[in-house]
């Protein structure tokens, strides 16, 4: 059930703390149903499962785990799987004299889910207003944030000191979505976000469910123009994304060296026709909350990066062929955009992002060798041409792709591209690509079993996004069922949404409005419940969750040495290295949800 936020709620205080662990949104009714008990006792506990009449459904014994070296707790499982009652709400599980608060067993229960995860990219959206008749609250409505974005390259001095020349050209880079808390606009965050949605799209065909995102599912302006809302939400970036290439027979005198933390060390003159911009953002930090309307800031283009214009490449390749029929001459448009970006990038092939601007992230990548073996996946996907499988073959990530898929890693994006998408690719790059992705998942399966909360990763040093991690990896393990049916494979996409929605030692769902103690507090400069001129969250905004790694907060800074793994995480909007939100966090969250309400048929009787 979805538990609509409001200032009020806001203002109380959370339900208390449960020693039964579960996903409070609820659990499916015939897939795997699992509970964490935290207890320090060591032999198996007796349980049941109680309707809201207080009747006996189901019983057993728990299974001791003992210690869990990511939550510092001691832990038992409790499965539940063989339990088919009706659906329903009210349950609790016993054990002992413990009872777990009242949860739901539904037939889908991940729909809702799905469908507010996305919405939050609407509300993300820059250059339109967000209108109050396609939000679930009306104090959720804002104008347009920076409607009329014509800018032109940062010209002055940054952090270190370092003069920049700028460009003699301006580009119209309104629309888009802001990448997370602050209101600047990235290629490599959104490029992977963007593909991931469209990659969604891609997979709900094999999944039996192409039309789970027909016209009219989402609240969007577009919701009635007779296309798929999925393909509408993700077009909105994927055009932002195009419109932040360099104009053919542009000279920029970019960076020698600008990543690794060291600064600009001199300028090269490059034709840098077909780049792509790494960001549009404001040249200082704004505080605070800002309304995205009222940030004054001024706001500038930033030198193009390899990274940014191979991501460019790859995803206008998708968007390709994705809207090769539906709109061939937008398809048209960006493979012509892809094809820009290749031919750049080919020319200048190692040109990095700076961290050393004020008012916006870095996104500093110097490995680039992934950016590319993505890019030449999806134009190979796209085009067929032997150049580009040529590239693909070539490369060490068709048969030992990286263990990560994030902004920064990207080769399991070609992968999956290589490994499902119909048509062009040969063959054996099909089958290689498949191998790879089984052999990842497999590692994750077996993650699984050594984790104490049952999760496709087993370390014990929870990283900054570490939400994002997991569901990275639900998408992997959502492929390889994909590709065999092993129900192992989508188990393991439900333990990461269980983990996310409450089956977590802080008992903590980590989705703003979903669940008994949803995330309330996040680090956003609109959504920002702590002042009472601004709107608390909507619904489905998933925090980056526990950090363990970074405290670089001063919330975080307190916490250093006294939490453990999967505890470093606090519901304030002063912990941005905890509690922040992004794009490519909810994507995943978008994908996954989707994935299992898409494939319920598969364990339903």
């Amino acid at each position: 059930m979805v538990a609509t936020c409001s200032i009020a709620l806001l203002g109380a205080a959370a339900p208390p703390h449960d020693a039964i662990l579960l996903n409070q949104l609820g659990v499916e009714r015939s897939g795997p149903k699992t509970a964490i008990v935290v207890t320090t006792a060591a032999a198996p506990q007796p349980w049941s499962l109680v309707d809201a009449s207080g009747k006996v459904v189901s019983q057993g014994e728990t299974a001791p785990f003992g210690a869990d070296a990511a939550s510092g707790e001691r832990l038992q499982r409790l499965d539940f799987s063989a339990a088919n009652p009706p659906v329903a709400g009210g349950y609790r599980l016993r054990v002992g004299t413990t009872a777990s608060r009242p949860f739901t067993i539904a037939a889908r229960p991940y729909a809702p889910l799905a469908t507010a995860a996305l919405a939050f990219f609407y509300q993300q959206r820059s250059g339109v207003p967000i209108l109050p008749a396609l939000v679930e609250r009306p104090d959720l409505a804002r104008p347009a944030g920076h409607p009329h974005e014509r800018v032109s390259c940062f010209a002055g001095t940054d952090q270190r000191g370092v003069r920049w020349p700028g460009c003699a050209y301006q580009l119209d880079v309104t629309g888009g979505w802001y990448d997370a808390g602050d209101q600047g606009k990235y290629v490599v965050n959104g490029g992977i976000a963007a593909w991931t949605l469209l990659d969604l799209h891609e997979q709900l065909g094999a999944w039996g469910a192409p039309d789970a995102f027909a016209d009219g599912r989402l609240a969007i302006p577009e919701r009635a123009n007779g296309r798929d809302d999925l393909l509408d939400e993700a077009r909105v970036e994927v055009a932002f994304l195009m419109a932040m290439q360099v104009p053919d027979g542009s000279r920029l005198r970019l960076p020698t060296h600008a990543g690794g933390g060291a600064p600009a060390a001199g300028f090269v003159d490059v034709d840098a026709g077909g780049m792509a911009h790494s960001k549009v953002a404001d040249e200082r930090w704004t505080p605070l909350p800002t309304a995205p309307a009222d940030d004054t800031m001024p706001r500038a283009l930033y030198p193009p990066t390899t990274a940014a214009t191979l991501n460019l490449a790859a995803v206008a390749a998708q968007a390709a062929r994705i809207w090769r029929t539906s709109d061939p001459v937008f398809a048209d448009r960006a493979l012509v955009s892809a094809r820009r970006a290749w031919a750049a990038a080919v020319r200048n092939p190692a040109f990095f992002a700076s961290s050393d601007f004020t008012g916006s992230g870095g996104y500093g990548d110097e490995a680039l060798d992934d950016e590319r073996f993505w890019a030449a996946a999806e134009l190979y996907a796209t085009t067929g041409e032997p150049q580009f499988r040529q590239a693909v073959t070539a490369s060490r990530f068709l048969r030992h792709p990286q263990p990560g898929l994030n902004w920064g890693s990207v080769d399991q994006a070609g992968l999956i591209t290589l490994a499902t998408t119909a048509g062009r690719i040969d063959p054996a790059v099909r089958r290689a690509a498949r191998v790879a992705l089984l052999g990842l998942a497999n590692g994750f399966a077996a993650e699984r079993e050594r984790s104490g909360f049952r999760l496709p990763d087993a370390g014990t040093a929870y990283s900054w996004g570490s939400n994002s991690v997991l569901l990275n990896r639900a998408m992997v393990l959502g492929i390889a069922w994909q590709l065999t049916h092993e129900p192992r494979y989508r188990n393991g996409v439900v333990d990461v949404i269980d983990y996310l929605l409450g089956r977590n030692p802080l008992d903590q769902s980590y989705v703003s409005g979903f669940g008994a103690r949803p995330m309330r507090f996040p680090h956003h400069r609109f959504w920002h419940p702590a002042d009472p001129r601004y709107p608390a969250p909507p619904a489905g905004v998933l925090s980056g969750g526990p950090n363990s790694t970074a405290f670089a907060d001063d919330v975080a800074k307190t916490m250093r040495g006294r939490c453990t793994g999967q505890t470093c995480w606090t519901d304030d909007w002063r912990a941005y290295a905890m509690n922040e939100v992004a794009i490519n966090w909810n994507a995943p969250l978008v994908w996954a949800a989707a994935f299992l309400d898409a494939t319920h048929d598969a364990v339903s009787d």
